[in-house]
């Protein structure tokens, strides 16, 4: 087994980049931990330990324009990052319809150093298509940076579906041939659509941080072997799957476990668990 890489966390060890209580308790209502709460480093560290990852990837988002807030900034991510640099992964985001826009991804990539660029459609109210993003596009070519979209359900208020619906994001995949994306959640509950687009176009991958309703093994089990085939990944897609948690919003511990016990080839595992990763980041 290679190494284990679970390619979307949110990060929750907020207490070092939140200099006052009231900052804190903002962060948490705008990444919706009313349960989850926030967690210590040490924390995340026993989880890893316990669900058998060995990095994360944290991905911040930027609300400058729509909601007037950056919920974890690019340096803020800098700064997580630092704190274990061999455990952690830095994605950048940015609000595309700032006017700075580029300049703080040209900062992210050539200054910060982050891996790669977290974008959400739905939430940020942007099509994928749109000529907009024609220039974060190409800048992130130019870096040689991948992208995770958000994709599929969106519960948060004042979002919109149709902007994260898996098709939307063909024209992309398909003006775009170089560039590495990522549909997260693979697209749920669009998920044949997203396996469509996956075997059309190899540049793109989808990470199983799907939004379940049941146990993390039963939900896996339906989605992937009754919503799609049961071989379908295993056999057609297993190089364009990563494992991805949602971590804080759902159990990274159960759905590691769930993964490793639907029956994939060993060879397979290893593709989905981390060598995939390592491929999309580059």
């Amino acid at each position: 087994m290679g190494e284990v890489i679970d390619i979307h966390t949110h990060p929750v060890f907020l207490e070092p980049i939140c200099a006052t209580d009231a900052l804190l308790e903002q962060r948490r209502q705008a990444m919706g931990l009313y349960k989850a709460g926030t967690a210590s480093l040490e924390h995340i560290h026993n989880q890893m330990r316990c669900a058998g990852i060995d990095r994360l990837a944290l991905l911040p988002l930027d609300l400058s324009t729509r909601e007037n807030q950056v919920v974890v900034s690019n340096e803020e991510i800098k700064q997580l990052i630092d704190l274990d640099p061999r455990h952690f992964i830095g994605f950048a985001s940015v609000d595309p319809y700032r006017p700075d826009a580029l300049d703080v991804l040209e900062h992210a990539f050539g200054d910060l150093g982050l891996a790669g660029l977290k974008l959400h459609p739905a939430r940020q109210n942007f099509s994928p298509a749109s000529e907009t993003l024609e220039p974060i596009y190409a800048l992130c070519l130019r870096y040689n940076k991948p992208i995770i979209f958000h994709a599929g359900l969106s519960l948060e208020p004042n979002t919109s579906l149709r902007y994260a619906n898996p098709l939307e994001f063909e024209a992309v995949a398909a003006r775009y041939p170089k560039l590495r994306v990522c549909l997260a959640h693979f697209g749920f509950p669009w998920v044949r659509e997203t396996a469509a687009l996956l075997l059309k176009y190899p540049n793109l991958y989808a990470d199983t941080g799907l939004l379940y309703f049941d146990s993390a093994r039963e939900f896996y089990e339906e989605v992937f072997t009754r919503m799609l085939g049961k071989y379908w990944v295993d056999r057609s897609l297993r190089h364009q799957v990563m494992f991805g948690s949602n971590n804080p919003r759902f159990e990274q511990i159960r759905m590691a476990e769930a993964l490793r016990n639907l029956g994939w080839r060993a060879s397979t595992l290893d593709l989905v668990l981390g060598q995939n990763a390592l491929e999309f980041l580059g």
